[in-house]
């Protein structure tokens, strides 16, 4: 049992890291695509762009439980809607406003909206029915996006006052990218990843 314990966490451990390391190379790749901005000057074409750096390296991981076509193209869908309803590109937006409490407080909002997208889009699109928890993926996305956008929105805001550069902003989302990739990560290992449920000790 103790055995089987260490395995099971060692899984856990290898996943994460792998989940977090391909989600924040997405990021980063994405950077020399789309030039972060602000929520008006974003477009459509970026939002399928940064869902398409961030899922594709996303699905090769999920690959033997997933489609990756069906990974992908959920992701694309769902980010694509997020901009064209005017939430901007989730991820890759910096907000005008230069208050604090505003800044934390659409955070929450925007995060909320967001995850609700990406995690119904992925659930119900790409995720195999089979898989009895696959709904507790909605609820991962959403409060993941919820906690990690007012977090980077707060480091970016405070990095830009003190630095006097928009690079400070920039560092703020590349902090919600990884608080994002880790939330999503240690949730996706126990929802869609075969082998923690070969491996769970408590099944």
């Amino acid at each position: 049992m103790k055995l089987s314990s260490v395995k099971f966490d060692l899984i856990i451990l290898n996943f994460t890291l792998k989940w977090v390391f391909v989600t924040f190379l997405g990021f980063l790749l994405s950077l020399l695509i789309i030039e972060i901005s602000e929520k008006p000057d974003m477009s459509v074409l970026e939002a399928a762009i940064g869902s398409l750096t961030i899922s594709i390296p996303q699905s090769y991981l999920l690959r033997r439980t997933v489609s990756p076509g069906q990974w992908v193209l959920s992701t694309l869908f769902s980010w694509v809607i997020i901009a064209a309803i005017g939430v901007g590109v989730l991820g890759w937006t910096v907000t005008t406003s230069a208050f604090l409490p505003a800044r934390i407080f659409l955070g929450i909002i925007v995060g909320g909206i967001g995850g609700l997208f990406i995690g119904v889009s992925q659930w119900w699109l790409a995720i195999p029915p089979s898989f009895s928890s696959a709904w507790k993926w909605v609820f991962v996305n959403v409060i993941s996006w919820m906690i990690a956008i007012p977090i980077g929105s707060t480091v970016g805001l405070l990095l830009h006052r003190i630095t006097n550069l928009f690079l400070g902003e920039v560092v703020g989302l590349a902090i919600t990218w990884l608080l994002v990739a880790t939330l999503t990560g240690i949730s996706a290992v126990r929802i869609i990843n075969p082998t923690f449920r070969r491996c769970d000790p408590d099944d």
